[in-house]
């Protein structure tokens, strides 16, 4: 019994100083997280070159317009949220290239094939890796989107004009939304409409909630009305529109797994011979045929990958 009693307050102290641990992480990435969309604003002396730059970085020119000749690359670029360093993206991706041409050479064969496999991947690469970190910021933008209008209702019940409830949600919010309600409050305060703030903030999104509330303010503008309850309804209209979207996503995921099993099966089955019995396809990877029915069933699969896209991708 004397022994038990120093062993369970051993224990506790244990677990009350791992559980402090976690508590000074927790906060620290709490704290880091909060302050991601103030970078600029610790690094700049003034706001308005803090406000320049993060456009910059975002791809935009210094007046918050798209700056590239490619409209649509512009549009992913500043949707993804990403640091535009064009550089370095172009690098990642013909390393990429590079090293899938040479495994696809030492494997199969083919320098024509093996350039243009290089070739696909070092120009798709940056596109499709934009694409992908796009969509998921979007997704979060709109889940973060209803609980910002909460917090800019609060503000506005309390007697705040709306360009300072727009500023509120920029403070309070994490990013992506903090960032993007924080560049719209600049804009404001630096003389911008609130209508045209919005409006951009939309174009930078690309989600269409985010749409929906700029609609919604622009139309409140115009015409009047109580804005707290528009933005109410449409907070419960859009958690409404997530929950509809989760079910369609919970229906479609029988499709999703198929999709992805019947895409790596190829590649494990194919790498579990060639390690299993080397000679199997070791007599006769050289020869054109095989090396050409190779490249042609890379193809088939890419093409029934995107019809199996369009058939589980529902669009709410």
């Amino acid at each position: 019994m004397t022994i038990m009693i120093p062993m369970i307050m051993a224990i506790g102290a244990i677990f009350l100083a791992l559980q402090a641990v976690m508590g000074l992480f927790s906060t620290a990435q709490t704290q880091r997280i909060v302050n991601q969309r103030l970078q600029f604003k610790e690094r700049f002396e003034s706001t308005s070159e803090a406000m320049v730059e993060l456009r910059k970085s975002r791809g935009l020119d210094e007046f918050g317009n798209f700056a590239m000749p490619l409209e649509w690359f512009n549009q992913l670029v500043v949707r993804s949220g990403l640091p535009y360093q064009p550089a370095r993206w172009f690098a990642m991706s013909g390393g990429a290239g590079l090293l899938a041409g040479f495994v696809y050479l030492k494997m199969v064969g083919g320098l024509l094939t093996t350039f243009g496999i290089a070739f696909a991947i070092f120009a798709l690469a940056p596109i499709i890796a934009l694409k992908m970190i796009a969509g998921k910021r979007m997704k979060k933008l709109a889940q973060q989107l209803p609980d910002a209008m909460q917090i800019a209702c609060r503000s506005l019940e309390a007697g705040h004009p709306v360009a300072t409830a727009i500023a509120l949600v920029a403070r309070e919010m994490p990013d992506p939304i903090g960032t993007e309600f924080g560049m719209a409050a600049d804009e404001v305060s630096y003389g911008m409409s609130l209508t045209n703030a919005v409006q951009r903030m939309a174009e930078r999104a690309g989600d269409p909630d985010i749409e929906l509330f700029a609609a919604t303010v622009r139309l409140q503008e115009k015409t009047g009305g109580n804005l707290t309850e528009l933005l109410k309804a449409l907070a419960s209209t859009i958690r409404e529109r997530q929950t509809m979207r989760l079910k369609v996503r919970a229906a479609s995921s029988e499709g999703r797994t198929s999709a992805m099993i019947l895409t790596a099966a190829p590649f494990i089955v194919m790498l579990a011979i060639h390690l299993l019995r080397p000679e199997f396809y070791g007599d006769v990877i050289g020869k054109p045929l095989v090396r050409n029915t190779f490249a042609g069933l890379f193809v088939w699969m890419f093409i029934g990958n995107l019809v199996m896209r369009k058939m589980i991708n529902f669009k709410m």
